[in-house]
């Protein structure tokens, strides 16, 4: 035990010198700070919050057993060690019972500690468990269903225009936005295996399973933009089953809702569009295996970029989209998806009627920009094993040239 002391203080050493020289260099200390996207440290929610602080209570009933434990083990330890090369090989002392004070006491406070932790945790499950009575009247209620391997959201209580005669609730994809300060009640479901829903700066998670209905419930202290995961092992691409939440102030949650309520936005052609030159179609790059879809820029204020991608692109090619529009029909993307007021009815893909104005696409794995989204277009098998439009391709021996990349790209970006 003796000999290891002299190791145990220059490893101790080291460890503080490591720690400063990363301070003192500017290191980036995000892993201490633990504030990344998908933190359960730095929360901006009342239910996120509520199991934070059921979770610092944890840790500081055990870190005070540690102490005590630990201090009782290391005081035995160098009180009873052998001092002498004969005690090392002298006959162990009588073995008793142990104190009977000692053996209550410990009864005594194991009880007391569960105790302390027992009374939050009870107190957070009654208040996680369901919006407040008090806050009932203003919910918001939110379906969402989780497939291999996305998220279809529908607002239960607002219906879109699918023509003029008829009505449907609004449904979205793999980005949820909602009001800020408002509870939202989230009904979670399953068509296929089992999922999870869960937004670690909003609320815990909670398994979507087939043939049961599960909900939960969470609300934004503020504006911000939020990641989300599947958390619950569901086949090849559960790793990058992902989604956003964003959560916007009363009135631009409104005016985005009023977009999203309309059909899909037709892009008119413009006098100078019979005279423009016709793009050259390059071909798509080479992606690595798991290249990261997310540019830095976007990384700075993914809100900011959100907000950028509800207004329609600059220099819009209306005879480009024209021929995307008419693409997506041939090439059987209305099999599987549904553009409200265009074309398709399909349920086995998400709704991209105004796909245009999500920061995300892929379930939240690719930035929705130019070249990722030719990406996902080209190859979408390469990008997300196992998914169901690489089958599609397949199956109906679907097959777009760099001209039809560069059209179906401009009709997806032109519906905002």
């Amino acid at each position: 035990m003796l000999k290891l002391l002299p190791n145990f203080a220059r490893w101790s050493r080291a460890a503080a010198a490591l720690t400063c020289m990363a301070t003192l260099t500017g290191c980036d200390l995000n892993f201490w700070r633990m504030d990344g996207h998908q933190s359960t440290m730095v929360v901006e929610g009342p239910v996120a919050q509520e199991q934070l602080n059921l979770f610092i209570v944890t840790v500081w009933v055990t870190l005070v057993i540690f102490i005590i434990v630990g201090g009782v083990f290391a005081y035995a330890t160098w009180k009873f060690r052998a001092r002498t090369e004969a005690d090392e090989h002298a006959e162990p002392p009588p073995q008793g019972h142990g104190n009977p004070l000692v053996e209550l006491g410990l009864i005594g406070g194991s009880v007391l500690a569960l105790v302390i932790i027992a009374i939050p945790t009870l107190k957070a499950i009654w208040f996680t468990y369901d919006v407040p009575a008090a806050e009932k009247a203003n919910a918001y209620e939110i379906t969402a269903t989780g497939y291999q391997w996305w998220f279809r959201f529908e607002y239960l209580t607002e219906q879109a225009t699918v023509d003029a005669s008829v009505k449907t609730p609004l449904v979205t994809s793999n980005e949820l936005v909602i009001p800020v300060g408002r509870p939202i009640r989230i009904n979670v479901r399953t068509v296929d295996v089992i999922h999870s829903f869960w937004v670690p700066k909003l609320a815990g998670k909670v398994d979507m399973i087939p043939n049961r209905a599960n909900f939960l419930w969470l609300k934004a202290d503020k504006p911000g933009y939020y990641w989300g995961q599947c958390a619950e092992y569901c086949g090849d691409s559960h790793a990058v089953m992902r989604f956003r939440v964003v959560a916007l102030g009363p009135r631009e949650f409104n005016d985005w809702l009023d977009q999203q309520l309309q059909t899909a936005r037709n892009v008119a052609p413009r006098p100078a569009d019979a005279n423009r030159p016709r793009p050259q179609f390059a071909s798509l790059r080479s992606f690595r295996t798991n290249e990261t879809g997310i540019t830095e820029r976007f990384e700075v204020d993914p809100l900011a970029s959100w907000q950028q991608k509800q207004a329609p692109e600059k220099g819009e090619d209306a005879e480009l989209v024209a021929t995307g529009k008419q693409l997506f029909s041939t090439k059987a993307c209305i099999s599987c998806h549904t553009v409200r007021g265009h074309a398709g009815a399909g349920v086995a893909g998400p709704d991209l009627t105004h796909v245009g104005a999500r920061t995300t696409i892929a379930a939240g794995l690719l930035e929705n920009n130019h070249e990722q989204l030719q990406r996902w277009i080209h190859n979408p098998g390469a990008v997300k094993p196992g998914n169901k439009m690489a089958k599609g391709y397949v199956d109906n021996k679907i097959t777009l040239t760099a001209a039809d990349e560069a059209a179906l790209v401009a009709y997806l970006e032109s519906l905002k």
